[in-house]
């Protein structure tokens, strides 16, 4: 059976540990969804020069963010790793394999939602973000072979994440937040794939949107493993301040 891709806003750290409306939805597609034999996700959180997948069978819980409470430093996601999808997905993407690299909150916050029990194998690719967005989209298209073999492919990052202008309070969206979300979704709807990979050049809302790049990248690996035919679904698809939550589903 074919497995769906799955692009994942993940936002704050905060919410792999809060009973939020973002973590409900996470759970409930982890219900929902077939069981996959393991996950490679593609993190905002670890960027590299060269792609590198992470290879050791029981990786440890990174947090790799500061100024939050205990509680979340405490979170351990021991979920295994699968030394073989490392290189499987090494071989495909041409990347090294790397022996030592654990899951970051990129990964395991969003995963220990929809899999609590962490008994889910979970493998990491990095992204080299000196790399411009068709790289990343040709790259990801060499994953293909993964959803056929089990493999629930995962990108994580936050289509619009700009924390420069981040503003606490009561979360009201900025326009150009708003904007920017609604056009990316408008833009997949139409299978507009190559648009989307070159963003800097869809105007100002854009370079608000996506300052730098590590947030919005995993959207194309998900974007690019869209077969003929798949229709995409969104969900938590809400704008909070200058983060955007909008996540999507393909093939599920």
């Amino acid at each position: 059976m074919r497995m769906p891709v799955l692009f994942l806003g993940h936002g704050s750290p905060m919410n792999a540990i809060e009973d939020n409306e973002f973590r409900r939805g996470w759970r409930a597609l982890g219900e929902r969804l077939p069981r996959p034999k393991a996950v490679l996700c593609v993190s905002a959180h670890w960027e590299t020069h060269g792609a590198r997948t992470s290879a050791t069978a029981q990786p440890g819980t990174i947090h790799d963010f500061y100024g939050f409470p205990q509680a979340l430093f405490d979170v351990r996601y021991r979920a295994p790793g699968d030394p073989a999808l490392a290189r499987r997905a090494a071989q495909l993407a041409g990347a090294q394999a790397d022996p030592e690299r654990g899951l970051d909150h990129g990964a395991w916050g969003v995963l220990i939602a929809m899999y609590p029990d962490a008994s889910v194998p979970v493998v990491q690719l990095s992204l080299d973000t000196t790399q411009p967005g068709a790289f990343h989209y040709a790259l990801a298209k060499k994953l293909a072979p993964l959803r056929d073999e089990g493999i629930l492919v995962v990108g994580s990052g936050n289509i619009v994440h700009n924390l420069g202008v981040w503003r606490p309070g009561d979360g009201r969206p900025y326009d150009w937040a708003l904007r920017f979300d609604a056009e990316v979704r408008r833009r997949i709807d139409a299978g507009e794939h190559a648009a989307l990979a070159d963003y800097p050049s869809l105007g100002e809302d854009a370079r608000m949107a996506v300052p730098t790049p590590e947030h919005y990248l995993p959207l194309l690996y998900v974007l690019a493993l869209q077969a003929k035919g798949e229709t995409p679904a969104y969900f938590n698809d809400k704008v909070t301040t200058s983060i955007s939550m909008t996540s999507v589903l393909i093939g599920g």
